[in-house]
């Protein structure tokens, strides 16, 4: 009798394991579904901001030698740095509804999607603040040439707090965004700047 009663308790015990997986183990580690949850990819895609700190250099895309070939003075490591200042100083401008920032920073196409999700959320009387749990990671995944126009693309993976406030109340939520941004800059031209030109979801 004293075996059954083992029996029946083992097999409770592990029906409440499985739901409590079921419910609490979806929300672990890295989920594709939370790529563009909130990240800056939403804003742009209609229309078309995870803490890791591993600064390891990333494998260079047989792309990067054609795009040295046009410009010598191009250098993956500092490109990925001033990228990584640049996602950080958008991501927070358009939490913060900076405008000046984002056009600054941006293509005319990406800062249009800007202003209309701006207004958006202003309409609604609804304002953001964004914080960075982790220092965002950075891998090259590509660089192209085309013509006199350099293209290269980021894909950042980050680790963002954001709180959020309206007539409902407010809100804190955390998330992991997995985007790749595409920057762009002539190859002909004195400015050493690059331009955000795309937003796209990737994979966490």
């Amino acid at each position: 009798m004293q075996v059954v009663e083992l029996l029946l308790a083992a097999a409770f015990a592990a029906v409440v394991l499985f739901q409590l997986y079921s419910v609490l183990g979806r929300r672990m580690g890295r989920q594709p579904q939370d790529a563009s949850k909130l990240g800056l990819a939403k804003v742009l895609t209609p229309r078309g901001p995870a803490g890791a700190t591993d600064t390891a250099a990333p494998i260079q895309p047989t792309g990067v030698g054609a795009l040295k070939a046009r410009d010598p003075s191009f250098d993956p490591q500092r490109f990925l740095s001033g990228a990584r200042t640049a996602y950080e100083q958008i991501v927070k401008a358009y939490a913060a509804g900076d405008r000046g920032v984002l056009k600054g920073l941006t293509s005319s196409t990406v800062f249009g999607a800007f202003e209309r999700g701006l207004a958006q959320r202003e309409a609604a009387a609804r304002t953001e603040q964004v914080e960075f749990l982790q220092p965002p990671r950075a891998d090259l995944d590509d660089a192209s040439v085309n013509g006199e126009t350099a293209r290269v693309r980021v894909r950042f993976l980050s680790e963002l707090r954001s709180r959020t406030k309206d007539a409902a109340g407010e809100a804190v939520d955390d998330r992991r965004t997995a985007e790749f941004w595409t920057f762009e800059r002539l190859v002909t031209s004195r400015d050493p700047n690059w331009t955000l030109a795309r937003v796209e979801a990737a994979e966490a």
